[in-house]
C-alpha cells in the first residue's frame, strides 16, 4: 500500500509498503476510512485494519526516493545538540583546545523567525545574534554575504556557456545549483544525462564554507579545523549538502560546513531554554561578512530564492546583447511554480527563461530535456513548491493557514533593500584579496564544485516522480 509523507507541508511524497497476503479464497476490497484508516474487507465480509506505512525523515531528505546508510549517519551528527556539545565543551576546556565558533544565517530562515515572532528582519538578526553569543558563538554571519559570489560565478558561467552553444549540445539551458534536493534527485536519477547541464557555481552555503575556514581562518590565525562552522537553513537538504565529500578538507580532516540547523530547530532551541526571541535584548551585527550598511541589511532581487533567474537574466542581456533590462516579466505557464521570462527584439527571442519549483515541474522539465524538446536558456530549479521561503526546514504555521504565513515570510523577506553584488566593493575586494582575481584559477577552485552520477540501487524506493 502506499502512505502519503508527514513530513513536510504538501504530503505528497508516498512509499510502497509490503502487506503481507493471507491464504483465502477469492478477492478482498481496500476500504479507507474518513480518518485515512486502511482497512481489508474479504468477500466473507471479514475486515481487518492495514499497517500504516511510515516514511521517516531519512527517506524524505534526498527526495529522489532515498538516502544512503551513511548519508543518513553524517546529517545526524549535524543537530542543535552538537553545537552545543561544541560549546560546552569550550567552557569546561583550556583555551588551546577551544574552537572558534562561527554561524551563519541564511535570509529565508530570518525572514521565517521573523515572522513567527512579529519582527523586523534587522531586529530578528540582532536578536538572534544576541542569542547565540550569550550561549559562547563568537561570529554570526549572514549568507547573503556569500551569495554574491554565487550570483557572480552563476552570471559569468551563463555568458561562457551561451558563447559556446554551437560547439557544445550540452552547454545550455544551464540548471541552477543552489537547491541540494535538486541536485541530489538529478544525480540519483538522472545521473551522466542531466549533470553537464547543472551550474558548477558552489550554493551561498559552501560559499560561505569556503570563506570561513580559508580566508577567515587565516585572518585568525587558526587552522581551519580550528573553527566550527554552523549555518542555520531553510531545507534539511543542506544538511546533505554539507556532508558532500566535495566539501570536505583531507588534509585538516574537517568539513567546510560543520553542522546544518534547520529553521525550525532553532525555534526548538529557543522552545526549550523558555526564551521567546521578541524578549532577547539585541546585539550589534557582525558586519565583516553579512550585508549590512549601518543600521539598514541588504539583499538581492528576485524573489525567495536567491534571485539567480533575475541577475543572470539581466546580465547576460547587457553582456551579450547590450541591452538593459530594467523590469522583467515573468509568464506563468501550468501553474504559479512554472514561468517563464524571454528577452526579445525585433521579434526575435534572444534569451529564454524559467523557474521550476517543485519535483512536478522539474520532472516535466527534464523530460522534454530528454525529448530534446527544451526551449531554455537557463532555468532556475528548486525542489520545494514556492521555492525556498517554503523550504521543509522552515517554521510551519499554526493560528494561521500554511499559505498566509508563507505570504507574511515573503513580505518580510522582500521588506530588506535590494543591491547588485556587482556594486560591492568588498566582494572585489575579496577577490582580489583572497582569490587572486575574479577569473583566476584559485577563484574557479573555490567557487566551483563537481557533480557525481549515483549508481542506482534495486530497491522499493526507486519511485519516479
Amino acid at each position: 500500500m502506499l502512505e502519503n509523507c508527514s513530513l513536510c507541508e504538501n504530503k505528497d511524497c508516498i512509499k510502497p509498503m509490503k502487506v503481507e497476503k493471507k491464504l483465502g479464497k477469492g478477492t478482498a476490497k481496500i476500504q479507507i476510512e474518513d480518518d485515512g484508516t486502511y482497512f481489508q474487507v474479504n468477500q466473507d465480509g471479514g475486515s481487518r485494519k492495514l499497517e500504516k506505512a511510515k516514511i521517516s525523515l531519512n527517506d524524505c531528505l534526498a527526495c529522489s526516493g532515498c538516502i544512503t546508510s551513511a548519508e543518513s549517519v553524517l546529517i545526524t551528527q549535524q543537530s542543535h545538540e552538537e553545537l552545543y556539545k561544541v560549546l560546552n565543551f569550550n567552557k569546561t576546556t583550556e583555551p588551546s583546545q577551544q574552537r572558534l565558533v562561527v554561524i551563519s544565517v541564511s535570509p529565508q530562515s530570518r525572514a521565517s523567525l521573523a515572522a513567527r515572532f512579529q519582527l523586523t528582519p534587522l531586529d530578528t538578526a540582532k536578536k538572534l545574534t544576541a542569542f547565540f553569543k550569550n550561549r559562547g558563538v563568537h561570529y554570526v554571519f549572514d549568507t547573503t554575504f556569500s551569495r554574491n559570489f554565487s550570483l557572480l560565478e552563476s552570471q559569468r558561467e551563463f555568458v561562457q556557456r551561451f558563447r559556446r552553444r554551437t560547439e557544445s549540445k550540452q552547454a545550455l539551458p544551464m540548471l541552477a545549483s543552489a537547491c541540494p534536493g535538486w541536485i541530489c534527485y538529478a544525480e540519483k536519477t538522472h545521473g551522466s544525462f542531466i549533470i553537464p547541464y547543472i551550474s558548477t557555481a558552489k550554493s551561498p552555503q559552501q560559499v560561505m564554507g569556503s570563506l570561513i575556514k580559508d580566508h577567515f581562518a587565516r585572518q585568525q590565525h587558526l587552522t581551519p579545523d580550528k573553527i566550527y562552522h554552523v549555518t542555520v537553513m531553510p531545507c534539511y537538504d543542506k544538511k546533505l549538502e554539507a556532508s558532500r565529500p566535495d566539501f570536505f578538507n583531507q588534509e585538516y580532516q574537517t568539513r567546510d560546513v560543520d553542522c546544518v540547523i534547520t529553521t525550525g530547530e532553532i525555534l526548538r532551541l529557543l522552545e526549550q531554554e523558555g526564551i521567546s526571541l521578541s524578549d532577547v535584548d539585541p546585539a550589534p551585527l557582525d558586519a565583516e561578512f553579512s550585508c549590512v550598511s549601518g543600521e539598514e541589511l541588504l539583499g538581492h532581487q528576485g524573489g525567495g530564492s536567491g534571485g539567480y533567474l533575475e541577475h543572470i537574466f539581466r546580465y547576460a542581456a547587457q553582456e551579450l546583447f547590450g541591452i538593459q533590462v530594467d523590469g522583467i516579466t515573468y509568464k506563468p505557464l501550468k501553474n504559479k511554480d512554472f514561468q517563464e521570462v524571454t528577452l526579445e527584439k525585433d521579434g526575435t527571442v534572444l534569451l529564454h527563461f524559467a523557474l521550476a519549483y517543485g519535483f512536478r515541474n522539474i520532472q516535466n522539465l527534464v523530460q522534454k530535456l530528454k525529448r530534446g524538446k527544451s526551449p531554455y536558456h537557463y532555468v532556475e530549479v528548486m525542489a520545494c513548491p514556492s521555492g525556498c521561503l517554503n523550504g521543509g526546514g522552515q517554521i510551519k504555521a499554526e493560528a494561521i493557514s500554511s499559505k498566509d504565513l508563507l505570504q507574511q515570510v515573503e513580505k518580510l523577506y522582500e521588506m530588506v533593500r535590494t543591491v547588485m553584488p556587482e556594486t560591492s566593493p568588498e566582494i572585489r575586494e575579496l577577490y582580489e584579496q583572497w582569490l587572486k582575481g575574479e577569473t583566476s584559477k584559485e577563484a574557479r577552485k573555490t567557487l566551483h564544485t563537481q557533480y557525481h552520477a549515483v549508481e542506482k540501487m534495486s530497491s522499493g524506493f526507486n519511485i519516479k516522480w
